[in-house]
């Protein structure tokens, strides 16, 4: 992978704000602001780049859904330790059996040019998804309208809500998209207005709400929206882990739904939004080489470690610890510190000072495209800026061509 240089097209913070992004600047705590869109630079992969990347988005994928079982039955785990509420584990189990409605996830991989290895996953509330899917391919139209981009992001979310309509998996076809009004940079608001649109035009009747318009009919057993309508299948960018913390999420982990509602993203995908997932994968599949040793706890036998919340977004509460720096790098945090997983310490690789992450998207299992982020440290935190990239070597294919993989 290469980082070139590139001049921004002219008036490109319109554009963007016009296809969607509702942020196209970062404010910094100084007071001023710099892109959070940065199309001062492209990066350049290969079509063998790809394909790797895509082998190995796919098996880290079967592998995390293998540990979400291991973490959820048995004795291995109790919601205590997770720092989840009481009762979920059984619901997870419930989740996993009937295999519920899953649709998308994404992994952050730190990716030098040899093996990708894996940082963490996102399977609950993964963001970025309209800068990936929509953002970044109108980009390349501009720039390079000959040349190819690893994103088939937007046509399979609608191919998986199509797929799932004709199979009559939606009470009658409509769903509900949920963002929390708490969220107020628009990025949850954002990110599910895209998905509402993609499950529109597969052609389900679409509402949108705050989550705190949610409410809970009692005659009924059922939660409803705003306007008393029953809420059968529901999208949420809400964490499981909050949610079954507020008022309502007693009636889920109590189970006193007449008929439950079907939630995408699942219950069963709080196992891969908990760090607690990397020290299981590193046990089942020990030394592979997609994976960093990572432990529950305490940092075992790492020598240089980085220390994750259970529940950490954003790069927040991190700590690093290396044998070269005398004082460990903390990142300060609202979240709870009280159990860490510690993860052997990989070095996002830099670019001209720029640390870049790759965001790998997995779609109904497939992966799906990439983004690319870039910090001035050693952690992707709230600062990050999403560059986009190109497939330097390839043409772009034909529709026949693309509607082939589609269909694989």
């Amino acid at each position: 992978m290469w980082r070139h240089s590139i001049k921004p097209r002219p008036r490109w913070r319109d554009k963007v704000v016009e296809q969607g992004l509702v942020f196209p600047m970062t404010d910094l705590p100084d007071g001023t602001e710099r892109p959070y869109w940065n199309e001062s630079a492209w990066y350049e992969v290969t079509m063998d780049e790809v394909l790797h990347l895509e082998r190995v988005t796919e098996e880290l994928y079967a592998m995390c859904r293998h540990a979400a079982s291991v973490m959820a039955s048995g004795d291995r785990f109790t919601d205590e330790q997770l720092g989840l509420a009481s009762g979920t584990l059984p619901l997870v189990r419930e989740s996993l059996k009937r295999d519920d409605l899953s649709v998308y996830a994404r992994f952050d991989l730190a990716w030098s040019g040899a093996e990708p290895k894996m940082l963490e996953i996102n399977g609950d509330t993964p963001t970025g998804l309209l800068e990936s899917a929509v953002i970044q391919w109108n980009w390349l139209e501009d720039v390079f309208p000959d040349a190819d981009q690893w994103n088939s992001v937007h046509d399979r979310l609608v191919k998986w809500w199509s797929e799932r309509l004709a199979e009559g998996r939606f009470p009658g076809n409509e769903a509900h998209f949920f963002n929390s009004a708490a969220e107020t940079t628009g990025e949850e608001a954002m990110t599910v207005a895209y998905l509402r649109d993609t499950a529109a035009m597969a052609g389900l009747a679409t509402y949108g709400h705050e989550l705190e318009d949610l409410g809970w009919e009692s005659a009924q057993r059922a939660f409803v929206d705003w306007g008393g309508r029953r809420i059968r299948t529901a999208f949420k960018l809400y964490p499981w882990e909050d949610m079954l913390d507020d008022e309502f999420g007693r009636y889920v982990l109590a189970g006193v739904e007449r008929e439950p509602v079907q939630w995408i993203e699942p219950i069963w995908k709080t196992m891969l939004s908990t760090k607690a997932i990397l020290p299981v994968l590193w046990e089942l599949y020990p030394n592979h080489p997609n994976l960093l040793p990572a432990y529950f706890g305490d940092p075992g036998d790492l020598l240089e470690w980085v220390a994750k919340p259970l529940h950490g977004r954003e790069g927040s509460n991190i700590v690093i610890h290396t044998v070269a720096d005398p004082e460990d790098h903390v990142h300060e945090g609202p979240y709870d510190t009280s159990t860490m997983v510690y993860q052997e310490w990989h070095p996002l690789p830099s670019y001209e000072g720029n640390r870049a992450v790759i965001g790998s998207w997995i779609v109904d299992g497939v992966a799906a495209g990439m983004m690319v982020r870039e910090s001035d440290g050693p952690i992707t935190d709230y600062y990050a800026r999403f560059v986009p990239h190109a497939i330097g070597t390839s043409p772009r294919p034909d529709a026949d061509t693309i509607q082939t993989w589609l269909n694989e």
